[in-house]
């Protein structure tokens, strides 16, 4: 039987341990300089642009509701194209708003 070489093992787990705290500095790093992740707006400012919602309508397609300075539009992503469904949806009111909107109409009485 052949003698067990503790040493290999020893310099294979220090190679491993080197290899994944490199894989975490360079990620760090990449994070720092803003390269990938969402991007980041300038302070003070509002996000123009979001994704409300996305939902799968099958294996290779779904539908995603796009927000741009508060108007809606709803996309339909395949893997080779894009076809937009809808454009200019209002978005619904908030409950919060609705209610404190339905409470001043009720204060200021009928008629």
């Amino acid at each position: 039987m052949p003698a067990i070489d503790y040493e290999d093992y020893l310099r294979f787990a220090l190679a491993l341990a080197f290899v994944l705290a490199l894989i975490v500095v360079i990620g760090w790093i990449a994070r720092r300089l803003g390269l990938g992740g969402a991007p980041q707006t300038p302070s003070g400012r509002r996000r123009r642009l979001g994704v409300v919602e996305a939902l799968p309508v099958d294996a290779k397609r779904r539908l995603v509701l796009l927000r741009r300075d508060g108007v809606e539009h709803l996309v339909l992503l395949g893997t080779g194209s894009e076809t937009l469904v809808e454009a200019g949806i209002r978005p619904p009111e908030d409950a919060g708003t609705a209610a404190s909107a339905t409470d001043r109409q009720s204060a200021a009485g009928p008629g």
